[in-house]
């Protein structure tokens, strides 16, 4: 796990590294020709001898990699070859080398990688399927550059992208914030001489068109979880511990872990949220595991503003405060952390999805909006449900991911207006189209996002078997993800053999982020001083936002609560763009 960077013209290179330092503290690499210089920076997992240090060079081609290929001691039985390391590095390089863009049929990694032909002076980029390895690029006439992370690029004089600005206002996620600055996409590879051509690889919408019953699906989802399991223990030369919460994504992950390798598990208990650790403890004591429950409490106030920074772009999720504490905790044990990433959008495990299932959502659209704003729980979901059931495209998203202006104040621009077109034309049922969005939208703009900085900001690998290369083309292919109305039906299955009843049969608890408490408490000063700055303004009317600082427009508390620290974090992003 790295950090890398790469220019074709001349940058501060102290600036870089300090910029990329808490992504690879163990050591760091540079090389530089006439053409481009390359950036490198290790957090060591694999192969810890310095040999395995980058920018890595066989012959006329160098290599700077961020990530894990867990499969690639299997993967060199492929290629005709003696190896000089037994670094994964090495073994990518010559997976291109012998199969050129063929590599990634073979691959079950998280990846962003660059491969430079020093002869040709042409470069080789991509990406892993979900992107859950970041890889940004910067373009401005002919200069280019790519990074790790935004942060990278922040001294280049960047001007704010005003529609990525609007994006963001309308759904809570943005690209960068900056006209120069794209996300390379996940899924991809591409090739830059004079200009950058990008190509696909993965398409998750395109393994929605098959099918496979509920009971192979089973057994095929736990013979492959088991599997990725098993690569992600082995492949490291450091501890390998593991997240467990008390649910069924991570409890089935520390379950199937302890039959390979005895881990330290990692429960968090927060102050005044529920508490996870009576059940998490079910299953540590089942399998004898070594058991660790940490105490956090979140000191918000003092942290928050280095959080929000950390993204380098406008980022909402309010739940990246917990992943930075428990990172930055879970670090003074071990290197690396299996988490339970991914399961939610794979198989089924938001309480949104139910209704779209059974097609509930066609009835909603007849019913009258009679909730008021102020409902909570089954009542707010309703009232969601009927709301979303009257519109479609981006509206119909929104209300149903993060329900943040919409109904509010209407937000308008070109990256709204293409996003809406993308979502009309998805040609999948409504369950179906949640799940794919959920994972092309979601998964890549929030939570891969969110969990990689929170991390890697305290040099923490974390690594998610559900986000494996098998499990991601088998998932959407499975019929009846959920059962009697309950969630991820086929996870509760294989979880009968592994798990007390008490895990398997529990209601899908998320995290309770105390938003409200924080935007009406702890933040509340803060947040406020912030809104005076007002670069919001450009966009969102200001006579509105008074009307919701002082609640003399009708909406519930978390609606409040949310519209505040999305326009909050938007004012924090802008204050240090250009740090």
């Amino acid at each position: 796990m790295c950090g890398i960077a790469g220019f074709n013209f001349k940058v501060d290179k102290e600036l870089v590294f300090d910029r990329l330092f808490h992504r690879g503290p163990d050591a760091r690499g540079f090389f530089c020709d006439n053409f481009f210089s390359f950036f490198h920076t290790r957090l060591a997992i694999q192969d810890l001898d310095e040999k395995a240090n980058q920018p890595f060079f066989y012959k006329n081609y160098l290599i700077v990699f961020n990530g894990e290929i867990y499969n690639h001691l299997e993967l060199r039985r492929l290629i005709n070859y003696e190896f000089q390391t037994n670094s994964d590095t090495e073994t990518l390089l010559h997976l291109y080398l012998n199969f050129k863009e063929d590599m990634f049929k073979y691959i079950d990694g998280m990846f962003a990688f660059c491969i430079y032909d020093l002869k040709e002076k042409k470069l080789f980029l991509a990406r892993d399927r979900t992107g859950k390895k970041p890889l940004y690029i910067y373009q401005k006439g002919k200069r280019f550059g790519f990074g790790s992370e935004i942060n990278v690029f922040k001294f280049l004089n960047l001007e704010i992208d005003e529609e990525d600005i609007k994006l963001f206002l309308s759904t809570g996620f943005c690209e960068s914030g900056f006209k120069e600055v794209k996300e390379f996409p996940p899924g991809c590879y591409g090739y830059f001489d004079k200009e950058l051509k990008i190509k696909k690889y993965f398409e998750a919408k395109s393994y929605f068109r098959e099918e496979i019953s509920f009971e192979d699906g089973v057994w095929e989802v736990e013979e492959n979880l088991k599997k990725a399991i098993q690569r992600r223990i082995f492949s490291s030369d450091v501890e390998v511990g593991a997240f467990l919460s008390g649910g069924i994504d991570s409890s089935l992950i520390c379950a199937m872990a302890s039959k390979e390798k005895k881990l330290k598990v990692f429960t968090v208990r927060f102050e005044g949220s529920f508490d996870e650790s009576q059940l998490a403890s079910l299953v540590s004591r089942k399998y004898g595991l070594e058991h660790v429950i940490i105490d956090i409490k979140m000191d918000v106030k003092d942290h928050i503003k280095h959080i929000l920074t950390s993204y380098g772009k406008p980022f909402f999720d309010s739940s990246s405060i917990p992943s930075f504490f428990v990172s930055k905790e879970a670090r003074k044990y071990v290197k690396v952390v299996l988490s339970g990433d991914g399961a939610d959008e794979l198989f089924s495990g938001y309480r949104r999805y139910v209704p779209f299932y059974y097609g509930l959502d066609k009835i909603a659209k007849f019913l009258p909006q009679i909730f008021s704003p102020n409902t909570r729980g089954l009542a707010m979901f309703l009232d969601r449900l009927i709301r979303a059931s009257k519109k479609e495209g981006i509206g119909w998203y929104n209300v149903l991911l993060n329900d943040l202006f919409e109904d509010v104040f209407k937000l308008e621009g070109e990256k709204i207006k293409n996003l809406d077109n993308f979502i009309k034309s998805i040609k999948l049922d409504n369950f179906n189209k949640l799940l794919y969005l959920d994972f092309a939208l979601n998964l890549r703009f929030d939570l891969l996002p969110k969990i990689d900085i929170a991390s890697m900001s305290n040099s923490l690998e974390i690594r998610s078997p559900f986000l494996a290369k098998e499990l991601l083309e088998l998932a959407p292919k499975i019929k009846g993800k959920i059962k009697f109305f309950k969630t991820k039906a086929i996870l509760r299955e294989i979880a009968k053999k592994y798990l007390p009843m008490e895990i398997v049969k529990a209601e899908k608890r998320g995290f309770e982020i105390p938003l409200t408490q924080w935007v009406n408490g702890d933040l509340n000063e803060i947040i406020m001083d912030y809104l005076n700055q007002g670069f919001y303004k450009n966009f969102v009317d200001e006579r509105l936002v008074r009307k919701i600082v002082e609640r003399k427009i009708s909406l519930s508390e978390d609606k409040r609560a949310k519209i505040l620290y999305l326009l909050f974090a938007l004012e924090v992003w802008y204050e240090n763009r250009f740090f």
